[in-house]
């Protein structure tokens, strides 16, 4: 356990980055430190493995105030991921990733036998090992940067904004991965970030931070969502918190509805009335886009497929989120969100009003069976 107690740091020109911070961190948790620039988030996480040490008030892990601990010591057991992966230019990936457990007294050979396997638990090939951090895109960089973290087996994982450097596409698949790490590992992880969506995506707890420093909420994500404390909380989370708070609901129980598909090369012979959608499948069932009157005319008269049929918005899987359902149906020209198997086969449809109905049937459920 990581606990702060009446944590305050001062600088000696009076600022103030951290103001009397009091929080506990279980074991195995994934914590997410949230707020804007300058309230102190990061400052709090680098007090945990004394890169810096609070003006007053303790920091403990485990029971033990960290400001008795040799700092080295203490760092050596506590994996740190920077953004860029902070990792160095001079040695290879495989080196890179081998450097705590050498420092702490494991063989070179042995350490890079262990990396190998570690670079694989983070999804990246071990043929890229022997090549240098440059040769890297940013987002195999940091998965270097955790592998790094992870090769010494430390019990807490601390990640300063490590995703913030690299491209929405890539984010998006290194916080699924890291959610699957953690999922296998259990690590206590304190994870700082400026973007609400990420820190309620990742968070078991989420801590936002405000100016000054102060501690304004600690809670669980979806009751973040549902309850800010006060005005900054609310206002930081924004006004589309009501839809962030959907991610928190099943789509399991959602009644696909029936989709009707044509082929690519069933187009020509399709006949619509305004204003009406079908679904364009590939030959493997997946979904290619929507084409409407107006497209099949484009086709007859030589269009290809790419002129004739419009994207067909994001997908959803039955196993998912309202959220991901409800930004399907949103994002459809046809006002029906696709969904899809295993396989990305079609299998059936939602509208807008078909995620409502089903929101209100889960919160009914809730508020009859309540779970503390």
């Amino acid at each position: 356990m990581i606990t702060f107690d009446g944590v305050t740091k001062r600088y000696p020109d009076g600022t103030v980055a951290v103001d009397n911070l009091t929080l506990e961190i279980p074991d195995g948790a994934f914590t997410v430190f949230v707020g804007p620039s300058g309230c102190g988030k990061t400052t709090s996480m680098r007090m945990i493995n004394r890169m810096t040490d609070p003006t007053s008030g303790t920091v403990s892990v485990d029971g033990r105030d960290v400001a008795g601990l040799n700092p080295v010591t203490l760092r050596l057991g506590i994996g740190y991921v920077i953004q860029s992966g902070g990792l160095m230019p001079h040695q290879r990936v495989i080196d890179n990733v081998a450097t705590v457990p050498i420092l702490k007294g494991e063989t070179r050979r042995s350490a890079r036998r262990a990396a190998y396997a570690v670079l694989e638990r983070v999804g990246l090939d071990p043929a890229l090992a022997d090549r240098y951090p440059a040769q890297l895109s940013g987002g195999q960089q940091q998965r270097v940067g955790v592998a790094r973290a992870l090769a010494a087996d430390p019990p807490i994982l601390l990640m300063d904004e490590p995703f913030s450097a690299v491209d929405p596409v890539v984010r998006e698949e290194l916080q699924t991965e890291m959610l699957r790490l953690q999922s296998e590992l259990r690590k206590t992880i304190v994870f700082v970030t400026h973007d609400i969506d990420e820190a309620v995506k990742l968070g078991d707890a989420v801590a936002v931070f405000g100016r000054g420093g102060a501690l304004q909420q600690y809670d669980r994500p979806a009751r973040l969502l549902e309850h800010p404390a006060n005005d900054f909380v609310a206002e930081f989370i924004g006004a589309d918190r009501g839809y962030r708070a959907l991610q928190f609901f099943t789509s399991g129980g959602l009644v696909l509805q029936p989709l009707s598909t044509v082929t690519e090369q069933q187009v020509d012979d399709l006949y619509l009335a305004e204003q009406e959608w079908r679904l364009v499948v590939r030959d493997d069932g997946s979904p290619f886009g929507w084409i409407d009157a107006a497209g099949v005319e484009i086709h007859r008269h030589g269009g290809s497929h790419y002129d004739s049929v419009t994207a067909g918005g994001s997908l959803f899987s039955p196993n998912g989120t309202l959220r991901a359902a409800l930004d399907a149906a949103l994002s459809s020209p046809s006002g029906t969100g696709v969904a899809v198997d295993g396989s990305g086969a079609v299998i059936g449809g939602v509208s807008a009003e078909d995620v409502i109905d089903a929101l209100e049937e889960q919160r009914r459920a809730s508020a009859e069976d309540p779970v503390d």
